[in-house]
């Protein structure tokens, strides 16, 4: 999958994964040794337990308009934001930051 900045027209990834199932978004990027892009939906936050370097969060709403974003998410941390959002996007370090992604820029996945 690729998912663009509709807003900025960047990409902010190329080769982006969706994770179905529950046992996916549990591991997510846990015992990878470099991020890559995953797409999933939850409403209960994240964690960064067991990963090895920082990531980038974009929450979306059901508009897909940038509600939420955090840089550099490190290692053994939780993250959380208002349940009524569904649809997260797991980037690498630095990708919200080269893609000039901002709050209510529209995001496409394809």
């Amino acid at each position: 999958m690729i998912i663009k900045n509709k807003s900025k027209k960047t990409v902010l990834n190329k080769h982006a994964s969706y994770s179905y199932s529950l046992l996916a978004k549990s591991v997510g990027l846990i015992g990878q040794k470099k991020a890559k892009a995953i797409v999933l939906t939850t409403r209960f936050g994240i964690h960064t337990f067991g990963l090895r370097f920082p990531i980038d969060v974009i929450i979306l709403n059901n508009k897909n308009e940038v509600v939420v974003l955090k840089k550099a998410l490190h290692p053994n941390r939780i993250f959380m934001w208002n349940p009524k959002y569904k649809q997260v996007i797991e980037l690498p370090n630095k990708a919200i930051t080269l893609s000039k992604t901002t709050i209510n820029d529209i995001i496409t996945i394809i």
